[in-house]
């Protein structure tokens, strides 16, 4: 059989782990997923990692932030009153919510991670929560062709 090509379909399993070993995604072997090559459905360098693999082969990948969910910006972090959440909600330290931002005119919904909350103020992070991070994902590729 030969091996992974460019939009092949495949059926992989896969665990996707943190440097500190904890699992954030995974598609056990019971249950592989089926996708395309180049589909786009699952990181582009995990895909890539793919190529040319042979049916039963498994293998370890890293992947820096850069391709996977971007670098940590700073900058993404701000400080919010916390007046803009009176009679609506109370944020604590882990909670994700939904917040209005204008992006080039527009107004927008986004995700923002709550990191810290006083009297006056709330701290939320913009930045996705695995951004500026490795992660490694260990892929089995069972089967290429439907």
């Amino acid at each position: 059989m030969n091996p992974v090509q460019l939009l092949d379909t495949v059926s992989v399993s896969y665990t996707a782990a943190l440097p500190s070993g904890e699992v954030i995604e995974s598609a056990p072997e019971n249950k592989p997923i089926t996708l395309v090559i180049g589909s786009g459905r699952i990181l582009k360098a995990v895909e890539a990692s793919l190529m040319g693999m042979k049916p039963g082969q498994t293998k370890t990948v890293h992947i820096l932030p850069e391709d996977a969910y971007g670098p940590y910006y700073k900058a993404l972090v701000h400080e919010v009153s916390r007046a803009n959440f009176a009679g609506r909600i109370d944020p604590k330290p882990g909670m994700i919510l939904s917040l209005t931002i204008e992006k080039d005119g527009m107004q927008q919904q986004v995700p923002a991670t709550v990191l810290a909350t006083n009297s006056e103020t709330v701290t939320v992070d913009y930045n996705h929560p695995l951004a500026g991070k490795t992660i490694s994902y260990t892929v089995k590729l069972h089967a290429i062709g439907n």
